[in-house]
């Protein structure tokens, strides 16, 4: 029997079923933020140190989660590609990054926002800070490539040996704050010392911030396969009127 994945190794397969998918999950991460949204602002209290400037939290941690998640992402499509020639493997890789760059680089700017009133500065060479800016150079580094060759296989084949090479930065940004002496706050364990009334709006928000990921990668999928329908069909209808012109010659 085949498995779910095989199954949406079609394309075909997989726009009809990411097609039925997508307005539920695009439906319920709005419900959720909406309800995270009040749950921040007018049920979570404030935190007895950092005041009303916790709440940037509930924007920051899940930001963050996700850039993770996103390079974990295409770092697994990537080996797909190179190891199972799976025929969506490049097309998830390559939607997945330009994603990820964007929570990263919402990671960062509520990061440095959130640092100001804590730390007195925006920015700091942390090694947490400093490992999430390099995470972002490499989503940028993996778009630039991609966006240099014209031979869309050689492309995809580079950015893939790319994204696993770094995939190395994912632990060192978990356990920076572990390793080496930071500023950066370690893990809160939020099953232990948060307090619901904050850690519930929290993991809500981190839920539906995931589901808006997953919207976003198949909605960004799906234009990925109707764009290589689109250029295949451009180069099938050359090559008939080339073989027309010929045989007219």
């Amino acid at each position: 029997m085949q498995t779910l994945t095989q199954r949406l190794a079609n394309p075909t397969r997989f726009m009809e079923f990411s097609g039925k998918l997508l307005p539920w999950v695009l439906g319920a991460a709005a419900a959720l933020i909406a309800y995270a949204l009040y749950l921040v602002f007018f049920v979570a209290p404030a935190d007895y140190q950092q005041g009303e400037t916790v709440k940037i939290m509930y924007i920051h941690v899940p930001s963050a989660w996700l850039a993770m998640m996103g390079y974990a992402i295409a770092a697994v499509s990537s080996f797909g590609l190179l190891v199972f020639r799976h025929p969506l493997a490049d097309v998830s890789a390559k939607s997945v990054v330009p994603i990820g760059a964007a929570f990263t680089f919402l990671a960062l700017v509520t990061g440095s926002l959130w640092g100001k009133p804590m730390w007195g500065t925006y920015w700091v060479w942390d090694a947490r800070l400093t490992s999430v800016l390099i995470l972002f150079f490499l989503y940028l580094g993996l778009m630039a490539l991609r966006s240099s060759l014209e031979d869309e296989s050689l492309a995809a084949k580079l950015t893939a040996v790319l994204a696993l090479v770094g995939v190395a930065i994912l632990p060192i940004i978990k356990f920076s704050v572990e390793w080496w002496n930071t500023l950066h706050q370690p893990s809160t364990g939020f099953t232990r010392s948060v307090d619901p009334s904050m850690r519930t709006p929290l993991l809500i928000m981190a839920l539906g911030f995931s589901l808006l990921f997953i919207g976003l990668h198949l909605m960004a999928m799906r234009n990925e396969v109707l764009r290589r329908r689109v250029k295949a069909m451009r180069l099938h209808e050359v090559e008939r009127r080339e073989r027309t012109s010929v045989a007219g010659a």
